[in-house]
């Protein structure tokens, strides 16, 4: 595949599977043994049908979370993505119970595109900044005045 053509794999995932709601598409643009590293996470990812729960998870959470590609950039079978998504927190997530509150976060990830499948996916985003906008974690301001900091 070309550069451009892995590029567009990516940004269909991130518009229609994230964006969309369309967890039916992993099947067609995702490798059968796909692992997602995610370090907020507990544990990696294996599989699709793992990954559609995990992208079930946050949907449930955020029902109307808007997703916005900000950058791309392709080298060999790597793309890295930086997006920008924004979303009324509506349901459960990592046991917090939904709070209302609308929140915006960015993110990066790195895939790995083989065999015109993504096979492989690095994500990382600022987890504690939707901590913080939930109102469950205070901000690190906050916190340093507690702590008797400045």
């Amino acid at each position: 595949m070309t550069l451009e053509e892995n590029k567009e794999l990516v940004r269909r995932d991130t518009e229609e599977v994230w964006g969309d709601e369309n967890v039916e598409l992993i099947d067609e643009i995702y490798d059968e043994d796909f692992v997602l590293h995610d370090p907020s996470s507990p544990d990696e990812t294996g599989g699709r049908d793992e990954y559609k729960e995990y992208v079930e998870t946050y949907r449930t959470a955020f029902p109307d979370a808007e997703y916005a590609v900000e950058e791309m950039v392709a080298e060999g079978d790597s793309v890295a993505l930086r997006y920008t998504a924004r979303g009324t927190h509506e349901g459960e997530l990592a046991g917090i119970e939904p709070t209302g509150e609308r929140v915006t976060v960015s993110g990066m990830e790195l895939y790995r595109v083989a065999n015109g499948k993504i096979a492989e996916m690095w994500t990382n985003y600022d987890a504690l900044g939707v901590f913080q906008q939930l109102g469950v974690v205070p901000p690190l301001d906050e916190l340093a005045r507690e702590s008797g900091g400045d």
